[in-house]
């Protein structure tokens, strides 16, 4: 009876599920949809080089001092790299070029901003009222003040009040989705790297099997 069932469920998923293989590609194109908006703004705000009052020296001051910033060896080196991994990131995960490639040093990135920014803050990336009764505490704090003093109608229309927390949810969050983007690649049908990929298999096909022909004759 049970082989008989799991025979049903295969031959159904066969005949179905299965199916949707052909679009296997919309999955890695989701990631990077998603992905690019991440990185592009995170690059821009460090720098963005068509804006003449953008600089990236605030990320390199930011990097290098030890008083009020992240105390980092090299900031200038570092921040162009991680400057650079985010906007060229950016662009190359929105058109699916070397995918897997770019995978690496925006994975880096993440693992460096988590141990340098965010470890000490915990998990979450909004602060949670309900599991900590000192998030509760201030949330309730700046709710009175805000209907005592503020607009507060106006002020949470767009949404409630919450605490930053600044965990590494997020980065790790984008860490997977960056692992699974390297081992997919950008995703059939809708990666430059598809094409590319398709292109240069056949080019080879055709060389080895003109080779072989040769090694024949």
């Amino acid at each position: 009876m049970l082989e008989k069932l799991v025979t049903l469920y295969y031959k159904i998923q066969h005949a179905t599920i299965d199916k949707v293989k052909i679009l296997d590609g919309l999955a890695p194109l989701a990631l990077r949809l998603y992905l690019v908006p991440v990185f592009w703004m995170s690059g821009t705000t460090k720098w963005d080089p068509f804006d003449s009052s953008s600089s990236l020296q605030n990320t390199i001051d930011w990097f290098g001092n030890a008083d009020w910033g992240l105390g980092l060896p090299f900031p200038d080196l570092l921040a162009y790299l991680a400057w650079g991994a985010e906007y060229f990131g950016a662009i190359l995960l929105l058109i699916g070029l070397a995918t897997r490639w770019i995978s690496i040093p925006l994975i880096i990135t993440m693992i460096v901003a988590i141990f340098t920014v965010h470890i000490d803050n915990g998990w979450n990336a909004i602060g949670s009222s309900m599991h900590n009764p000192e998030i509760a505490s201030r949330i309730d704090a700046a709710r009175n003040l805000l209907q005592e003093y503020g607009n507060y109608d106006w002020l949470t229309e767009e949404g409630p009040i919450v605490i930053l927390q600044n965990g590494i949810e997020f980065a790790v969050t984008y860490i997977l989705m960056l692992f699974v983007l390297f081992f997919s690649g950008g995703g059939r049908f809708f990666s430059v790297d598809y094409y590319l990929n398709n292109y240069f298999s056949r080019k080879y096909e055709l060389a080895a099997s003109a080779s072989e022909t040769d090694s024949a004759i």
